[in-house]
């Protein structure tokens, strides 16, 4: 049995926590704040309540694999998962609007065809089937093994099967996810609908891979889910897997240091001098956090993947609403950008700052634990911005105008609202300037890869979304996953058959 010190409560670091005790290990969790999640946060204030961080779960196998290996409880037994039909509701920039239904394909291609017009759903359909060709492609390298060493082979290989596209008498291929919209959908709408998959992860689509067409597709193959009672009581089930593996928690613990002895991990240092003992290490932190628990040392291999810098951040507003939640709303609705160019200029150029009209996903969940009673409606309002932007009343009302495209008369039904800006992220993450990380894709020469889960320095392992295979709450649990494999079987452990 080995001594394991786990750094932060996120979602990667207690998954690879429950699995590891599992696995007969005694695992203590050091977390600086006074409670689990990381980014998986919750608000309440007078009897309305609001995820902070993500609000709806893509590949809930990931999930359901965890609470299996880990215990005779499911997941289902331990939250209730609600499949979200329609999957999204968008509002195109020229007023069109169209509901697509959740994992039925061709639900979303006569959704398309009658919104959009005949022949839009047959592309968005024709692209779905390739961007299955680059998720079978990737699928392992990417989310269920350890990063290859020779990654590279990665970064450098393209496993979107582009259509050829002629253009000044030369045939090309679509190399980003804008020429992809541009070149195989044609359709500005339907380039609107792809390319929000992208900005939601704060992913740039005029630079962004074709390879990021998977992102789509494993909302449509895999569905979109909620958790009733908010995303939040999903961080509360792993938590409890935990403790019920008897992994202790020790919260308003910070680690200060990393502690090495004759070449590897040998524990960690808090507040205060007090050095914990470990066999092995299990950081669940922001890369620059990572860094400077070892001072002096490259955590990371020479030649490795860099973690990815100037991430983009979210702004979130959350609205307590008088008057109850229409029926038929949509769960999410996207409003997508008056003016696309301008967004992206914002969010990426070298002057970054909130758009008069960015895209905004509006989340109007059914779900009467959020609410105080049936006469009021709780609603979040979420869109990409630059890190560490400072965030204005001005832009706070730019949101409220572009949500109100979908939600009429928004601002006469307001009680308050709350804002959470980048600085809240990075306050609750440790992620400076509160970047978020984008999950991991192939080609870009690696510039959306994410370093490996084991680092330079035997012992210590790096989980959550800063690591292999990065953002979101599946790559989050995934990468539990690799640790606690890299760990119990060592290195020649490479990912589950």
């Amino acid at each position: 049995m080995a001594r394991i010190a786990v750094i932060g409560a996120g979602m990667g670091a207690m998954a690879a926590a429950a699995r590891l005790a599992v696995a007969g290990h005694r695992v203590v969790v050091y977390e600086r704040a006074a409670t689990y999640g990381g980014a998986v946060r919750r608000f309440e204030r007078d009897g309305f309540a609001f995820d902070t961080g993500p609000g709806l779960l893509p590949l809930p196998a990931v999930y359901r694999d965890l609470f299996v290996k880990t215990g005779k409880q499911p997941l289902e037994e331990c939250v209730e998962l609600v499949q979200v039909d329609p999957s999204s509701h968008h509002v195109f920039a020229d007023g069109t609007q169209v509901s697509l239904p959740n994992a039925s394909r061709a639900g979303v291609v006569s959704a398309l065809d009658e919104a959009l017009g005949a022949g839009a759903g047959g592309r968005w359909g024709d692209f779905l089937v390739r961007a299955r060709e680059a998720w079978d492609r990737t699928r392992r390298p990417l989310l269920e093994e350890p990063l290859w060493p020779n990654w590279s082979v990665l970064a450098e290989r393209e496993p979107y099967p582009c259509v050829p596209h002629k253009k000044l008498l030369r045939t090309r291929r679509a190399g980003t996810l804008a020429e992809v919209a541009a070149w195989e959908l044609r359709d500005a709408r339907l380039a609107a609908l792809l390319e929000s998959h992208a900005l939601a992860y704060g992913l740039d689509p005029r630079v962004t891979p074709a390879s990021a067409a998977v992102l789509p597709y494993m909302e449509h193959a895999f569905g979109t889910w909620y958790v009733r009672g908010g995303i939040r009581e999903l961080a509360r089930a792993v938590y409890e897997r935990c403790v019920a593996r008897r992994v202790e928690f020790v919260f308003g613990a910070e680690v200060t240091g990393i502690v090495e002895k004759d070449g590897r991990v040998a524990g960690v240092e808090l507040t205060g001098g007090t050095v914990a003992d470990a066999d092995f290490v299990v950081a669940g932190v922001a890369p620059g956090v990572l860094d400077g628990l070892v001072p002096g040392a490259a955590v990371r291999a020479d030649g490795e993947v860099s973690p990815q810098r100037g991430a983009p951040s979210r702004l979130t507003v959350l609205l307590a609403l008088r008057g109850g939640r229409p029926e038929g709303v949509a769960h999410r609705t996207v409003v997508h950008a008056a003016d696309r160019e301008e967004e992206l200029d914002g969010l990426f150029g070298e002057r970054p700052g909130l758009p008069a009209s960015p895209t905004v996903t509006v989340s109007r969940p059914a779900d009467p634990a959020l609410v105080p009673d049936a006469e009021h409606e709780a609603v979040t309002l979420t869109v990409t911005v630059p890190s560490g932007l400072p965030v204005s009343d001005s832009d706070v009302e730019s949101l409220l105008g572009a949500a109100e495209r979908a939600l009429p008369g928004l601002r006469d039904r307001l009680l308050w609202r709350e804002v959470r800006t980048p600085a809240d992220v990075a306050e609750a993450t440790g992620a400076v300037g509160g970047a978020v990380p984008a999950p991991a894709l192939a080609a870009a020469d690696g510039r959306l890869l994410h370093p490996s889960n084991a680092t330079r320095i035997p012992g210590l392992f790096a989980a959550g979304g800063w690591a292999h295979p990065g953002g979101g709450l599946p790559h989050a649990g995934m990468s539990g996953a690799l640790v606690a494999g890299l760990i119990v079987e060592g290195p020649e452990f490479r990912g589950s058959q």
